[in-house]
């Protein structure tokens, strides 16, 4: 028999809470059973006015809505509010109630430029919850998987200005020509000259420096070239993890740095 569902029943007041709602077994449930967040009102502290200024909004929920971001593969600071405030579960992971207004979108933004952009906070808040989750057993760091990929900067190729620096070899290569010449010299050959290079867009001059591009616009990214691609300014963005998926550390360089100048200091031992 068919039936047709009475939705007048959506207009009816119902007492409940909010942390009933939610699944015992919800993944929020689980992240908010397993961090204490007060430790960021420690880290912050010093980056408020105790006196002077309007209420702040509580630094706990403005970390937690990048976590809802990160966690859910949110797109934009604007999309993660307007899905705040039509889902329950985000709404109890951050404190707020059905009627209470969320934060606007650009409430993160102001408050990285103007208190956290200069911080080390967010590496603080990173290894507290790395420290957890290796006291906990989840982490296996016997495998690392280390992996990078390239970031085009906001920057014209065609305006820089040229600079000598300080040419660092490939890690691999360097680890390689030591032992190499270590053994030649102990069977009486004459070791190898170390002739480094770079494959990115860059020379070096043989004297241990090399000329790079540097970007008027963005003078921390560098010139990225490989293969087919078209030359660019970009950053080179690595990231090490465990078998586990967990991210154990992560890097941004500048686009014409070798993956293996970066993949050591990543995770230590991983390299």
């Amino acid at each position: 028999m068919l039936k047709k569902k009475n939705r007048t029943i959506t207009d009816q007041v119902e007492f409940v809470s909010i942390s009933d709602l939610i699944p015992k077994d919800h993944l929020l449930q689980a992240v908010e059973a397993s961090i204490d967040f007060d430790f960021i009102y420690d880290e912050v502290k010093e980056l408020y006015s105790e006196k002077h200024g309007r209420p702040s909004i509580d630094p706990v929920v403005l970390i937690k809505l990048i976590m809802l971001q990160a966690l859910y593969g949110i797109r934009s600071m604007r999309q993660t509010i307007k899905e705040v405030e039509v889902n329950i579960a985000y709404r109890w992971f951050l404190g707020y109630g059905l009627q209470e207004k969320v934060p606007h979108f650009s409430t993160f933004g102001k408050n990285y430029e103007r208190r956290f952009k200069e911080s080390d906070l967010f590496e603080k808040i990173f290894i507290r919850i790395l420290m957890e989750a290796i006291k906990c057993g989840f982490i296996k760091s016997d495998t690392v998987f280390i992996d990078a990929t390239h970031v085009k900067a906001s920057a014209n190729k065609n305006k820089y200005v040229k600079k000598m620096a300080q040419h660092r070899a490939h890690k691999y290569k360097r680890d390689l020509m030591i032992e190499i010449n270590q053994d030649r010299e102990e069977h009486g050959k004459k070791p190898f000259e170390d002739n480094n290079d770079d494959d990115n867009d860059n020379e070096s001059n043989g004297s241990g420096e090399k000329e790079v591009k540097e970007s008027t616009a963005d003078p921390e990214s560098g010139m990225f070239h490989k293969g087919e691609k078209e030359r660019c300014f970009a950053y080179t963005v690595s990231v090490a993890c465990d078998q586990n998926n967990f991210i154990l550390g992560a890097r941004a360089a500048p686009g014409n740095v070798h993956d293996s100048q970066v993949f050591s200091d990543i995770w230590p031992g991983c390299v």
